[in-house]
């Protein structure tokens, strides 16, 4: 606690130029009749939309995948067009559960499942995570992209980096003592620390404008795949619903795990390139701070979640799986886009 009458301390309140974008994003464009009606209707009454059942018959998975992103996005900043009460609208709620179901029912086909077998928690999940040898974006650039390629790389993370952490805060209060420590200590850290200008998302707007990007959150989610908003969507749903608890805190430990060496390649690619030092800085920035946030997310928050909670443990292994296998179907979409062979 300040005392009273002592100097405030230091939280970077005055940013300069460099600030991420305050003007909320407006909806975007529809890619289907279920986005197009969900976009109209919270354009003019949120309470219109039908409730109840699944996603109607011939709506496509691209076409559900930003109809629930753009329901996420009003647990965040919401829209410029909407009216803000739309995030509790019950019929807002109820489209956005069934969405959900679809996509963790689709999550769980693709997961294979994984037995906890050994006494250390925390060195099975690291290995579990270490052996993954998906396909790597960070390779990529490091040797051979273009500075068109990594702009676009830029555009398609920032969904989620003009954002980052906000997800896994959702499960803060869902968990026991220890695992929530951890994660305050891992969150206090990914938010700059009490520093408004060292706040990781903020230090990716400022990569963005160095580069001539739009700071302004959702600017680039209509040129983004469904990977790209499916990624989004998972991150979400985890961290929404305290009973997928294990599965957020599993899909960070993996997101952490996997960081602090690919942000190195991207480092010495975007060296390469010349490109801006705020961007070379951001990246910079996490190979450092991942190779610590790992073992925090592993050790401290999962192993003591499946401690405390049993029940969870094979839910951070989902967790883990989910993350790598999105990690994967995004960079098979953005290296395929760009000719590479994966």
């Amino acid at each position: 606690m300040t005392r009273r009458g002592a100097p405030l301390p230091e939280t970077g309140q005055n940013l300069g130029m460099h600030t991420m974008s305050t003007t909320r994003a407006a909806l975007p464009t529809p890619r289907g009749s279920l986005s197009e009606r969900v976009v109209a209707d919270l354009r003019t009454d949120a309470a219109r939309l039908s409730q109840g059942g699944s996603r109607p018959d011939g709506v496509g998975e691209e076409d559900a995948a930003l109809t629930l992103w753009v329901l996420h996005e009003l647990s965040y900043g919401g829209f410029s067009d909407v009216d803000p009460d739309a995030e509790w609208e019950p019929a807002v709620l109820t489209l956005r559960r069934d969405l959900q179901r679809e996509l963790e029912t689709r999550l769980r086909q693709r997961w294979p499942g994984h037995h906890v077998s050994s006494d250390d928690f925390a060195d099975e999940l690291m290995a579990y995570i270490e052996a993954d040898d998906g396909p790597s974006v960070a390779s990529y650039v490091h040797t051979r992209a273009t500075q068109e390629q990594v702009l676009e790389l830029i555009r398609w993370r920032s969904v989620y980096h003009l954002k980052e952490s906000d997800p896994a805060t959702w499960t803060l209060p869902r968990l026991t003592v220890r695992p929530k420590a951890a994660l305050a200590e891992l969150q206090y850290d990914e938010y700059g620390s009490g520093r408004a200008d060292r706040l990781h998302a903020h230090l990716f707007a400022q990569a963005m404008e160095a580069v001539g990007l739009s700071t302004r959150p959702g600017a680039y989610v209509d040129e983004c795949p469904p990977e790209v908003l499916e990624m989004n969507n998972v991150m979400s749903l985890f961290g929404l619903h305290g009973r997928l608890r294990g599965a957020s805190m599993g899909h960070l430990a993996a997101f952490e795990v996997t960081s602090s060496v690919p942000s190195g390649h991207l480092v010495q690619g975007l060296q390469r390139l010349g490109m801006a030092q705020e961007l070379i800085d951001y990246y910079a920035e996490h190979v450092v701070a991942d190779s610590v946030h790992d073992q925090i997310a592993v050790r401290l928050v999962c192993a003591a979640l499946a401690e405390d909670e049993p029940e969870q443990a094979e839910e951070i292994f989902f967790g883990a799986f989910t993350c790598l296998d999105q990690e994967a179907r995004f960079a098979r979409a953005l290296l395929g886009r760009w000719g590479v062979a994966v």
